[in-house]
């Protein structure tokens, strides 16, 4: 009786006439998103140690001039750290959309849930035993770390008396972060590349190169659109296993498929950008406050403003001491922060 209801409701909600209302609100905001996003990405070209007019930025791309200096900085600097400021806050932000709906957890985000966490201690690994690592084998380390701080922390809530509740997750989460950060920091200091490693977990974007973009780019676009195709079910197990099941989901399939889907995109990220907390915690919330429920909304709404949030605050950490920087990271926590100590104060509720 219980399913029979749920499916009733389902079919309720998923058939209303606001539904299309719903829709109109949905797309209206991922298009006012693109426009800011595409806004926000010629004003982080432009603003920097030395500022940039938009005349010399489109002149730049339709008529390159390898003489002149500014179109050196342009090409080779300021558009590579843009994209790939959009592409990492695109790939967390969707990392944690889909891990707050496979666990049912408000808290759940990479940063959190052990994840970049796992793939910052292999990299310090590396760092230490083959410094003279490619992109390409940084990448694959990024990944097989990641994968192994989130098996941690799953495993570790699941044996707990009750199962895996959000908060043991959260608990266990933070733990298991806080365990392998203080690993990579003593690796960091015994092998002498401590720098290396404080360096990448402050988190940021700065050392980006064009070559840069060739393996953070196709990792992205397919685990966003493998993602986009795991939306319906998303929302299905969003609701509950039993809903999903009741509903005709293989539950397992999803959440395995899913859980490669975000080691694919966090490590992408991460092996490039280093730790870059929160992104995947608070844009998921902020999202489904905006379009809903629907995860075929959610999925690219939180690509877009996630790719937004780090442009902009990659933007600010440039300009706000210039000609220091303040790491990109450090940007977000301070919007980060706040937020997980009011979703802690509502209990993990979310929005």
């Amino acid at each position: 009786m219980v399913l029979h209801a749920s499916d009733e409701f389902m079919t309720i909600k998923e058939n209303k006439p606001a539904s299309r209302s719903n829709a109109v609100i949905a797309l209206f905001v991922l298009i006012c998103s693109f426009a800011l996003l595409l806004i926000s990405m010629v004003a982080s070209i432009g603003f920097g140690a030395s500022s940039i007019t938009i005349q010399t930025i489109i002149d730049s791309i339709l008529n390159y001039n390898p003489n002149d200096s500014s179109h050196i900085i342009i090409q080779e600097l300021r558009i590579p750290r843009a994209v790939a400021a959009a592409f990492i806050g695109a790939a967390l932000a969707v990392s944690g959309a889909i891990m707050q709906a496979m666990t049912r957890n408000p808290l759940a985000s990479p940063s959190i849930m052990g994840v970049t966490a796992g793939a910052g201690l292999l990299l310090s690994i590396a760092f230490a035993i083959w410094p003279a690592l490619s992109h390409i084998q940084l990448l694959i380390v990024s990944f097989v770390g990641a994968g192994l701080g989130a098996t941690l922390v799953f495993t570790i809530a699941s044996m707990s008396r009750g199962g895996m509740a959000p908060v043991k997750l959260a608990l266990a989460g933070t733990a298991i972060t806080t365990l392998l950060s203080s690993v990579s920091t003593v690796i960091g200091l015994r092998f002498d590349v401590a720098k290396d490693i404080s360096f990448w977990y402050a988190g940021g974007v700065s050392g980006i190169q064009k070559i840069s973009l060739y393996y953070l780019i196709p990792p992205i676009v397919i685990g966003i659109i493998l993602a986009l195709f795991l939306a319906r079910s998303l929302t299905l197990l969003s609701f509950g296993d039993d809903i999903a099941k009741g509903l005709g989901q293989r539950t397992r399939w999803v959440k395995v498929t899913a859980t490669c889907v975000v080691l694919l995109l966090t490590g992408a990220a991460v092996s490039i950008a280093g730790v870059i907390g929160f992104v995947g915690l608070v844009i998921p919330h902020i999202t489904r406050f905006l379009v809903g429920l629907d995860y075929r909304w959610v999925i690219p709404g939180s690509a877009l403003l996630g790719a937004l949030l780090l442009v902009v605050a990659d933007t600010i950490g440039r300009t706000i001491n210039s000609p220091f920087e303040i790491p990109v990271g450090a940007v977000t926590a301070i919007v980060g922060v706040p937020f997980f100590l009011y979703l802690a104060r509502k209990g993990g509720r979310g929005i």
